[in-house]
């Protein structure tokens, strides 16, 4: 009764978006991204990873480059659910062959892994398709579930959560985040097999900051000002920030909204008085500094924008999802601001009581917050120095995965 629940669910989730694509992109493009099955032109054995989207991918990317140096022989295999991973990183080169997963049904799920053929799986953070880690126990074939985070309101946990706990019975191990996590799994007892590994997004962003890559224009708009740089905003996180522009020309503001679509840059564009895309920008034969608010128009630049700030913002924390990613922040030492929806997040918990981040809860807290770190040095320096320590203090969640693949020979015959 509960797969035929599961699998009915499934059945509507798939209709939905289908009926979804006739006037959303992001659905047009999941529907289509599945139109064809995945065809694999050889039968090289294979590392398969699953992400959810981008924010899971940039957490495994480590643990996937680290296998493709340890295993070179090994075909990867890159998997997403959503088109905002997919559409990204379709053309990634430390992958062999990126796919959309198709719909969680027992049909495909056996044609798929037929496909693929998969030595080793490895599932990043969480979506616990049924049938695909079912039909994965069946062959025998080794998953594992890493920087996985789990929660007291989660199914598993709930008087209804059997059919959820039985799903990760399918795991061969569980690298959990933190203590909680695990305490939670073995308080019922689903799969013996757990460790506290960490999180790989530690390892990822300071991979990032080592490579040091200078961006194009970024230092001459700054123009030696003091500058706030906004990552990954919303509608709300904006709203305080045009008015904080408005009445503090003597800084420098970058904005990377969340939303790179024409519409909402045209209307950024507007409510940012004295504003330019960076497309723009790069293409000015001079440049000049006229301008005080630079509006990123695309995709992939944010991680390595964040070193030039002074203060960092980091949208999200108006919706009830929570905020982004601030350890790309925080990996080069910068104090960083967002909004109240945060508590789900445990790096922005620490950073809070630590000193080194703060939530705001509207515009006249964001302007005083702001206000106070523009014109305190020493809290600049030491919420900086605490923010990168942390995250370095924090790193080798990669290592200690690749150690457990390596000495229980998931990967040798």
């Amino acid at each position: 009764m509960k797969v035929f629940l599961y699998n009915f669910s499934v059945f509507l989730y798939t209709a939905g978006i289908r009926i979804a694509s006739l006037w959303n992109d992001k659905a047009m493009l999941w529907v289509k991204g599945r139109k064809n099955f995945p065809v694999f032109n050889d039968n090289k054995k294979s590392i398969w990873m699953h992400c959810a989207s981008l924010g899971e991918f940039e957490q495994g990317r480590p643990v996937l480059e680290a296998l493709k140096k340890e295993f070179p022989d090994y075909k990867l295999v890159l998997s997403f659910f959503s088109p905002s991973g997919y559409e990204i990183r379709k053309n990634y080169s430390g992958a062999d062959q990126i796919i959309y997963l198709p719909s969680d049904t027992a049909g495909n799920a056996k044609k798929l892994i037929d496909t693929i053929n998969p030595s080793l799986v490895i599932w990043v953070k969480y979506e616990y398709w049924f049938h695909y880690l079912s039909e994965l126990k069946k062959r025998n074939v080794p998953v594992l579930l890493i920087s996985g985070i789990f929660r007291t309101s989660q199914p598993f946990f709930k008087w209804y959560g059997n059919f959820w706990k039985n799903i990760l019975s399918c795991f061969s191990h569980l690298f959990v985040q933190n203590k909680q996590s695990f305490d939670l799994l073995n308080s019922i007892a689903v799969n013996k097999n757990i460790s506290i590994s960490g999180d790989t997004r530690f390892d990822r962003v300071i991979d990032l900051a080592k490579s040091n890559d200078p961006i194009s224009g970024i230092t001459e708009f700054i123009n030696n000002n003091p500058s706030l740089i906004a990552g990954s905003t919303w509608e709300d996180d904006e709203a305080g920030l045009i008015h904080y522009v408005r009445i503090h020309n003597n800084i420098k503001f970058i904005v990377a909204p969340h939303e790179v679509n024409a519409a909402n840059l045209n209307d950024l564009k507007k409510e940012f008085n004295n504003s330019i895309f960076y497309s723009d920008w790069i293409l000015q034969n001079e440049w000049t500094t006229e301008c005080n608010v630079l509006i990123i128009d695309n995709i992939g630049m944010l991680s390595k924008i964040y070193k030039y700030a002074t203060v960092t913002y980091v949208g999200g924390g108006f919706n009830s999802t929570g905020i982004h990613n601030i350890l790309e922040a925080a990996v080069y030492g910068k104090p960083i601001v967002f909004g109240p929806e945060y508590e789900k997040f445990a790096e922005a918990n620490d950073l809070i009581e630590s000193g080194s981040a703060f939530s705001i809860n509207s515009a006249v807290e964001l302007e005083k917050k702001l206000d106070l770190l523009f014109n305190d040095a020493e809290l600049l320096k030491q919420a900086g120095e605490i923010s990168r320590n942390y995250v370095y203090e924090k790193c080798g969640a990669t290592k200690k995965i690749i150690d457990y693949v390596i000495e229980n020979r998931l990967l040798t015959n």
